[in-house]
């Protein structure tokens, strides 16, 4: 019998994570392409959790998962319609005809939507978990998937936008597919970005130098090609970021290095005319959701409305002159919808998860791989101030993923196994054995 361990729980999370990637770009509720990704998420991580060993996965990232699961239940749990009394408004005070008139309430104004939410989470959760328990160099063998999935998205894009500037696609999945295999195209420039400084990884650490900046020059033509403002400019940072933040440690030569950023500024004039400083936000614009769900956030911070909740209880705040026929479902904010959603608590959560995400980047500086997945995570956080990118489960699910590297506990030991003690004058210093290839 072979000593060798298996590897079948790799193939079966990059296998999630592709179908992720190929058939979860749609945004509306209710699809059935999202419940098959949670399902096979669910399904697989059961059978990672079957095996009795494993990485260990960090308690404080396990305790704010069971945080935020718990948050969620709580607003589909009957609670004394007395708790309600002033912290809420008449308008809101829902679902009582499931409970009873007067007796009990939810916090949740729809909980239908908010136990599709909770699907969405355990899902999430469930898959972020299962890749913690396996090892680091199984962690870095995911990638492959990862990048079929974007070349998927990207060849779809290519051949879209090769046909005509506006070419949507129908049938094909229970969402109409507008850039890539998303229905939204600044999601689909998310997906690029993101996939940006696994690309410089591998260009500078892996040896794959020329297919590497090969690459990085579709995703920026991509970027460019979809015209989501948002996109081209975090593109242009995250490359530059990319590069600088991970090259300090690479084998690539300080030509390559400039002949990247002499690309970077042909690319800039580019992006420069696609972006028209009075369209950036018109008077109903991201502005107006902004201000709207405050308002609401201020009635409602105490419980929220519940998660998925939104678009339903957004109109309540909406001003006259704002209504038209087309109607907010997301506030283009991902902080001021889950504040919105969850209230304080969810509030609380946010910041406990951004404490913890940056006190890991103290932790993982001589590891390229998670300096990589550090750098993505931070740019679709700040892409998310002004959209929805995580509301995709594909976009969702690289989320998880790239977070499960970044808090991963086997990248530490491997750089441990990587230094050599020495004496120096007396003094025991680790020192690098070489630069991880």
């Amino acid at each position: 019998m072979s000593d060798r361990p298996s590897e079948w729980d790799k193939y079966l999370l990059g296998s999630v994570l592709f179908i992720a990637l190929l058939i979860g770009g749609g945004t509306a509720s209710g699809l059935y392409t999202d419940t098959l990704i949670e399902v096979a998420a669910i399904v697989s991580a059961a059978a990672v959790f079957s095996q009795a060993a494993g990485q260990r996965i960090p308690r404080s990232v396990l305790w704010l998962l069971i945080f935020a699961v718990a948050l969620v239940v709580l607003q589909i749990v009957p609670l004394p319609a007395a708790i309600f009394s002033g912290l809420r408004p008449e308008l809101l005070l829902a679902d009582s005809a499931l409970v009873g008139e007067t007796r009990f309430r939810f916090v949740s104004v729809g909980v239908g939507r908010t136990i599709e939410c909770l699907l969405y989470l355990v899902a999430l959760a469930a898959f972020f978990l299962s890749v913690l328990r396996l090892r680091a160099e199984q962690v870095q063998a995911l990638l492959p998937f990862f990048f079929m999935g974007v070349i998927c998205n990207g060849l779809a894009g290519a051949i879209q936008y090769s046909l005509s500037d506006n070419i949507a696609i129908e049938g094909l999945l229970p969402f109409t597919i507008n850039a890539g295999l998303f229905a939204n195209r600044n999601h689909f420039s998310a997906l690029l970005f993101v996939s940006i400084p696994f690309v410089a990884y591998y260009g500078l650490f892996r040896g794959h130098l020329l297919s590497g900046s090969l690459g990085l020059v579709v995703l920026l033509l991509l970027l460019l090609a979809a015209g989501s403002r948002a996109g081209i400019l975090i593109g242009l940072a995250i490359t530059v970021l990319s590069i600088v933040f991970l090259s300090a440690r690479s084998r690539a030569s300080g030509f390559g290095i400039l002949a990247v950023f002499i690309g970077l500024s042909a690319y800039t004039i580019g992006a420069w005319t696609k972006i028209d400083a009075e369209v950036v936000d018109p008077a109903f614009g991201r502005g107006e959701f902004a201000r709207t769900t405050l308002e609401g956030i201020k009635e409602n911070l105490a419980t929220g409305v519940g998660f998925g909740n939104f678009q339903k209880a957004y109109q309540i705040y909406e001003k006259d002159e704002m209504i038209f026929k087309q109607y907010v479902n997301h506030a283009h904010n991902e902080y001021l919808e889950i504040a919105f959603e969850g209230g304080v608590l969810a509030v609380l959560l946010m910041a406990l998860y951004f404490v913890m995400l940056f006190t890991m980047l103290t932790k993982i500086r001589r590891d390229p791989l998670q300096k990589a997945a550090f750098l993505s995570v931070s740019f679709l956080l700040i892409h998310s101030l002004v959209d929805y990118p995580l509301r995709t489960e594909a976009l969702a699910m690289t989320f998880a993923f790239m977070n499960a590297i970044i808090f991963h506990k086997g990248f530490a030991a491997r750089q441990k196994s990587e230094l050599i003690e020495i004496d120096h004058n007396g003094d025991k210093l680790l020192v690098p054995i070489g630069t991880p290839s």
